[in-house]
């Protein structure tokens, strides 16, 4: 049997259960931060409020038989009015798969289209390589509930997205 391309889409209500259960699973993955997150478990909910507002996108496995979320971000208007990306999170059981790289991309997309010139992220340390490597520059750090964290910047005036497809959700 072959596997399908991931397709991109809007997340929708009833994706809600797998969006948790991927972003719980993601963020337990990273040993270091498993202990810290466990003693605060409000950490590990997914409220998913970027769903109404259509701001999460997901990849899917893209088999009409399988329903299942294999990573998804959200995207929000920063405190300076520009566009922050608010989560990306992969299923630990896909990663190393491009997931992310075509999250991204299609955030990048978005962004453009809706006239944004830079994207921001305050990243987990351990995801700073990931960043790194696909355009972002360390900006300085900030303080999270969970510590300090890189803030980096994307210039969506230099980077070169490869088209990703999605769907028309």
């Amino acid at each position: 049997m072959t596997t399908a391309e991931p397709v991109i889409r809007t997340a929708v209500a009833a994706d809600l259960p797998e969006l948790q259960r991927v972003f719980a699973a993601a963020a337990l993955s990273n040993v270091a931060d498993a202990p810290l997150l466990l003693a605060h478990p409000e950490f590990l909910v997914f409220a998913g409020d970027g769903i109404a507002e259509g701001r999460t996108r997901l990849a899917a496995a893209g088999r009409p038989d399988d329903n299942r979320v294999l990573g998804f971000a959200t995207v929000a208007t920063g405190e300076d009015g520009g566009l922050d990306l608010e989560d990306l999170f992969v299923d630990p059981e896909c990663r190393r798969r491009g997931i992310a790289r075509r999250l991204i991309a299609d955030a990048v997309s978005t962004a453009r289209a809706a006239g944004h010139q830079v994207l921001t992220v305050t990243g987990n340390p351990h995801a700073l390589a990931f960043y790194l490597a696909v355009g972002f520059v360390e900006i300085g750090h900030t303080e999270t509930e969970l510590g300090a964290g890189p803030r980096l910047r994307l210039d969506l005036r230099q980077i070169v997205v490869n088209r990703v497809p999605t769907s028309a959700q």
